[in-house]
């Protein structure tokens, strides 16, 4: 997971059983920085998880791209025993250790992860972080004729048992450029931005994070931060910023009026391309439709 905040928009996840989520890199994933002490990450907020914006119907959310993970890995199984090889599956996660879709969309909203990570991403809940441990060690272990019947030539998932995966996941599902979406998502949360209702309450949190001793003039200017952003680990002034960000985000109720104005924009541009979106809409059900059955099947 990355240490730094994925904040704003998040561009399209269309490649779940295509792109990244459908061809694993054979070697480690790179994780946090690791933490000098234990650290218990709390659950995602429940206004975290209550967050939805129209857009989600037509993306990937982490937890449907585990998944489509999850039945990527018991085809790739199947795949390498008809070839008398072994691989073993990774766990599914638990449900509640999965980012919300929109978790860090308005910038950090949770009073625990601005307390211990300031503006940095928060490390993995336990069993994401175990089963990102568990990809790293196969790998590691994993003979050379393995990875290659696993992940073809070049090693990049495009070809051998993990291609072949990728591609039973996308049989039914129609081909669609991303690009568009990738724009609009980017259009549209700009467009949110500069809403009348946005921008009286960005001068609010504003005004409440001068009285905290902090000047920024919108949530998105305090979490890019420089200082922050080279830092390795959060300053106790990040800290203290991002939980009076939280805090003025909170008494002016700045993500709710956000959300709210992202609602008839997001949906406008929906209704703009709509032959576009119901493509959109059939290519995300297929997948999940057949990773369903392939995991039903075990």
């Amino acid at each position: 997971m990355p240490v730094r905040l994925a904040c704003a928009a998040s561009i399209l996840l269309l490649a779940a059983a295509g792109c990244a989520a459908g061809a694993p890199a054979p070697g480690p994933t790179p994780g946090p920085t690791p933490s000098p002490a234990p650290v218990v990450v709390p659950p995602p907020g429940e206004q975290a998880r209550r967050l939805a914006v129209p857009f989600d119907a037509y993306n990937f959310s982490p937890a449907e791209i585990m998944t489509i993970e999850s039945a990527r890995e018991l085809l790739i199984r199947d795949c390498m025993r008809g070839q008398g090889l072994t691989w073993d599956p990774l766990p599914r996660p638990a449900e509640d250790d999965v980012e919300p879709q929109n978790r860090r969309r308005y910038g950090v909203i949770e009073p625990d992860i601005a307390r211990i990570f300031g503006f940095h991403a928060p490390f993995d809940r336990p069993s994401v972080a175990r089963r990102d441990a568990q990809r790293a060690a196969r790998s590691a272990r994993l003979p050379p004729a393995a990875r290659q019947a696993a992940y073809g030539e070049p090693a990049d998932g495009s070809d051998g048992c993990s291609g072949r995966a990728r591609a039973h996941l996308l049989k039914d599902a129609p081909k669609v450029d991303p690009s568009l979406f990738n724009t609009l998502i980017t259009r549209t949360f700009a467009q949110s931005r500069s809403d009348a209702g946005v921008r009286r309450a960005f001068r609010s949190w504003s005004a409440c994070m001068k009285g905290e001793g902090f000047a920024y003039p919108d949530p998105l200017a305090a979490v890019t931060d420089e200082r922050w952003l080279t830092a390795p680990v959060p300053s106790r002034q990040e800290i203290a910023a991002a939980r009076a960000d939280v805090a003025c985000k909170r008494q002016g109720g700045l993500v709710a009026v956000w959300a709210a104005a992202e609602q008839p924009i997001q949906r406008a541009a929906i209704d703009a391309h709509p032959g576009y979106f119901r493509t959109l809409k059939v290519r995300k059900d297929r997948q999940l439709q057949a990773a369903g059955r392939v995991l039903a099947r075990g």
